[in-house]
């Protein structure tokens, strides 16, 4: 698959404390390129049934990803619900991918 777009993964978990003794937590805001693929009858269905709405998979090196629990996408903010590897051996092309299912745009 082809990674035409660019897709914002969103880390809140670094933080530093401030003068005052706050912790003042920051976002890592890291760019990489993705594709896109749409979530699948089936795999709707099963999130469902565990009251999870996935809305959008977005394929990434699954070197580029370290954990983040948000990402962005045209300026619209997604929560990472699951991450899956996909098998090596059905496309030799694809084995450094890594999918990323992503639920409803977060407010």
């Amino acid at each position: 698959m082809t990674k035409d777009y660019e897709l914002v993964l969103i880390d809140n978990s670094a933080s530093t404390v401030n003068d005052i003794g706050n912790v003042i937590t920051t976002e890592v805001r890291t760019p990489v390129l993705c594709g896109i693929r749409s979530v699948t009858r089936s795999e709707h269905y099963a999130a469902a049934a565990n009251d999870l709405k996935p809305e959008i998979v977005f394929i990434i090196n699954k070197y580029e990803y370290t954990g983040q629990k948000e990402a962005e996408f045209e300026n619209a903010r997604y929560r990472i619900i699951r991450t899956f590897v996909p098998d090596k051996n059905k496309d030799i092309s694809d084995f450094e991918d890594m999918e990323l299912v992503c639920s409803g745009v977060m407010e």
